[in-house]
């Protein structure tokens, strides 16, 4: 069976099987949100930290790469883990490793014994628990909800990441001072706890696995990891999406790494200047996910991203071009950047759930993860010698071109502008969404 007609039958399956209650699912995601914002603001207090400790750029980068390292290096292998696993028990698991985490670090601050050593250990133990939670929660949406409402539920999840970007730094500096670090981790072992307690009591389903084995005659993990290759050949028009993201991480991470030396040096401005900048991008992410929330993009998707990609680079250009003068016209391009980021990676999203068979969803989803997260590294080490030798301005007229151009030729390739209409996943019957909620 292809890749496309396994994806047909999935779908099919899913049409038999109503979708979760809506309040079940908002239940689960609420708190989810609350344990991403607990992270994100104690990951802020914990860089924080270790910049008083030690004003060691080294001990900084070494923070960035942990971050990052699990998704690169673990990340095909965790997804044909979270392919065999229950996601229920996946992220129970990976919210739970993460919270006794916390708990200890919690204690080796209260007890005056937290070092440089155990704080990286720590963070590196995050990004492996964020490294199966995040694959297991995508795929697991995919048979919670209906299709239809898989594009509004990726705008509220790019909406929550704009706002977190603007409010967590914030609130973890207010906690900082209020609690100290052992309070800060405190609250993150509590919004933990908050994520997992819907995930006890509410059932999240399960794909049908087809084609199991007999018990005592699993396949390796190598035949799992080769399984989901396999498919994901025969969909082009996914490859032709992951490659785009792993490019746009290439020019544009960087670009934004070298945001605070644009704003200093180039637009002779200052750390006011900055936050507006940041505060910029986080809006426009807000705005682009409420845009994609109520528009929900059934059907044109894959134009959406791609003209978004365009305006992506665009933005970003023109972020680059801006003089010192018209600075003002800088932060409306950091804005229009947000709006085009977000629109891009939850068309993006929607697509992989919507189109992938939901028993290979996390092998898909890690390798699109694995892919974009190596080459965030690769364009840093790329982006510092072109920005000294040629100016910072350089590497935004580089990226911004970059992802325009990409785009635009993108329109060109039938298997991706026709992903939606060319996969049977997407053409079969969708699932009858339950009524809206009063």
């Amino acid at each position: 069976m292809t890749a496309s007609e396994e994806a047909a039958t999935a779908s099919t399956r899913a049409a038999a099987d109503p979708p979760m209650r809506r309040g079940a699912f908002w239940t689960i995601w609420s708190g989810q949100a609350l344990s991403l914002a607990g992270s994100q603001a104690s990951q802020f207090a914990l860089v924080w930290w270790l910049t008083l400790q030690t004003g060691s750029p080294a001990v900084l980068s070494t923070a960035t790469l942990f971050a990052l390292l699990p998704t690169i290096v673990l990340g095909p292998a965790i997804g044909a883990l979270v392919d065999r696993w229950s996601r229920r028990a996946t992220m129970l698991a990976a919210d739970g490793a993460v919270a006794l985490g916390s708990l200890a670090l919690a204690g080796l601050f209260l007890a005056g014994g937290a070092s440089t050593t155990a704080v990286l250990g720590f963070l590196l133990w995050r990004a492996i628990g964020g490294a199966f939670h995040a694959p297991a929660m995508l795929s697991a949406t995919s048979l919670m909800v209906s299709r239809q409402d898989l594009g509004r539920i990726q705008g509220v999840n790019q909406m929550l990441q704009g706002g977190l970007g603007i409010l967590t730094a914030p609130a973890g500096a207010a906690l900082l001072g209020l609690v100290g670090m052992t309070g800060v981790m405190a609250v993150d072992v509590a919004t933990a706890l908050l994520a997992m307690a819907p995930l006890l009591f509410i059932r999240v389903p399960e794909p049908e696995r087809r084609g199991e084995p007999e018990a005592g005659k699993s396949p390796g993990l190598l035949a799992d990891l080769g399984s989901g290759l396999r498919y994901l050949r025969g969909l082009p028009g996914h490859i032709g999406l992951i490659g785009g993201a792993a490019v746009i991480n290439l020019f544009c991470v960087p670009a934004f790494a070298l945001l605070p030396l644009l704003m200093l040096q180039e637009m002779k401005g200052d750390v006011a200047m900055q936050a507006w900048a940041t505060s910029a991008f986080g809006a426009g992410a807000i705005g682009g996910g409420l845009a994609l929330s109520a528009w929900g993009g059934s059907g044109r998707r894959a134009r959406a991203a791609l003209g978004s990609i365009l305006g992506l680079g665009l933005a970003t250009l023109s972020l680059g071009a801006t003089p010192a003068w018209l600075w003002p016209l800088a932060i409306l391009a950091l804005f229009a950047v947000g709006v085009f980021s977000a629109l891009a990676n939850g068309c993006i999203a929607t697509i992989m759930q919507a189109t992938i068979a939901p028993e290979y969803q996390g092998r898909v989803f890690t390798l699109m993860m694995s892919a974009a997260a190596a080459m965030t590294p690769a364009g840093l080490l790329l982006a510092a010698p072109v920005a000294d030798l040629a100016g910072v301005r350089a590497w935004y007229a580089a990226g911004g071109v970059v992802c325009a151009a990409m785009g635009a030729a993108a329109f060109l390739v039938r298997p991706i502008v026709q992903i939606e209409a060319s996969c049977p996943a997407a053409a079969a019957p969708g699932r009858q969404g339950p009524p809206h909620a009063s």
